[in-house]
C-alpha cells in the first residue's frame, strides 16, 4: 500500500534514534547522589528493579517532665505545653531521617527507663530527649541512661541558648539530651542534631553559615558562645544587615520564629560596632 503526503517529508523525521537518551555502559546516576522524582524515573527508564542506597536514619524523641501537657490540654498549676518535641521531629525530618515520637514520659525513673528501652528495642540510631537533662531533683534523664549503661561523651557546653547539652553512647546508639527551654533545643538540634543526621544519612553537611553587617552595636561578650535571634534585611551589595531582637529569653518562641538567623558571638568577643560584619547561622534554607 501507498500513501500520498500532503507535505514535504524529511527522511528521519518523527524517528528517535535508538540510544538519543542513554546508551548500554553510559553513567547517568553517580553513587552518593540524592535521589529525587526525576533520578528514580530516570533509573527506572534504564531497566534498573533495585538500586543499592543508604537508608534514612532513625531517631527516637523522648519529652521528660511532670509539667508537661500536649498541645491541646488546658495547663493546671506548674504546668506547660510541651512543643520542643513537634519542632526537632520537622528538623529531624528535613534532614531525612524517620521520626518516632516516645510521646512525654513523667519524671519516674521506672517510666523512663521503659521509654529508653523502647528506644533500644526498635533499633534507633538516635535518642533525643528534651528536658531533665539538668542537675535539679527532678532532672533524671541522664541518671537513667547512665544506669542503663549509656556512656558520657561530655555535659553542659559554653553556649547560650543552650548549656544543659548532654552528649552519650548507649551501645549502637546515639543520645542526644537536648535542654527544656524550646529556644536552647532548637538551636542545639540545629548545632549538633543536624550534622549528626546528615552525618548518618550520608548527605552533604547543610550550609547555614553567612556574613551579615551589624544594624546596632553589640556588647562584648562573656565566656559563652552566644547565638542571638536577629532578622536580615537584603542590600544592593549582597551582604545583608541584620538586627538583633532586644529580648533574648531562651523561653520565647515567639521571637525565634520571626528571626531569620542566629549572630553568632564567639566567647569573649569585644563590643562590635554599627557597620561591622559578623558571622550569622541562617535559620531557613
Amino acid at each position: 500500500n501507498r500513501i500520498r503526503s500532503t507535505f514535504a517529508v524529511t527522511v528521519g523525521r518523527h524517528i528517535r534514534p535508538r540510544g538519543q537518551d542513554f546508551a548500554e555502559g553510559d553513567l547517568a546516576l553517580s553513587a552518593g547522589l540524592r535521589m529525587d522524582f526525576s533520578h528514580l524515573t530516570l533509573a527506572a527508564a534504564m531497566n534498573h528493579a533495585t538500586l543499592a542506597v543508604y537508608r534514612r536514619p532513625r531517631i527516637a524523641i523522648l519529652a521528660a517532665g511532670d509539667e508537661l501537657l500536649p498541645p491541646g490540654k488546658r495547663p493546671g498549676p506548674s504546668q506547660i505545653i510541651g512543643s520542643n518535641s513537634f519542632g526537632i521531629a520537622a528538623l529531624a525530618r528535613d534532614n531525612g531521617a524517620e521520626v518516632i515520637d516516645l510521646g512525654i514520659v513523667p519524671d519516674d525513673r521506672d517510666l523512663l527507663r521503659q521509654a529508653v528501652d523502647q528506644a533500644r528495642a526498635l533499633g534507633v540510631d538516635v535518642l533525643v530527649t528534651l528536658g531533665g537533662a539538668s542537675v535539679g531533683d527532678h532532672d533524671l534523664v541522664q541518671s537513667t541512661l547512665v544506669s542503663a549503661g549509656m556512656e558520657l561523651d561530655f555535659w553542659r557546653i559554653a553556649m547560650r541558648p543552650g548549656k544543659p547539652l548532654m552528649v552519650g553512647r548507649l551501645d549502637n546508639m546515639h543520645v542526644l539530651g537536648l535542654p527544656g527551654n524550646p529556644v536552647s533545643s532548637l538551636v542545639c538540634g540545629l548545632l549538633f542534631l543536624e550534622p549528626l543526621l546528615c552525618k548518618l544519612g550520608h548527605r552533604k553537611p547543610r550550609r547555614r553559615m553567612a556574613p551579615a553587617r551589624l544594624q546596632a552595636a553589640l556588647p562584648a561578650n562573656d565566656k559563652r558562645q552566644d547565638y542571638v535571634r536577629a532578622k536580615l534585611t537584603e542590600q544592593d551589595d549582597g551582604i545583608p544587615s541584620v538586627e538583633s531582637f532586644g529580648t533574648q529569653d531562651s523561653s520565647m518562641m515567639r521571637i525565634f520564629s520571626q528571626s531569620d538567623c542566629l549572630i553568632v558571638r564567639p566567647p569573649h568577643a569585644p563590643a562590635a560596632e554599627a557597620g561591622e560584619t559578623v558571622p550569622v547561622m541562617i535559620l531557613r534554607l
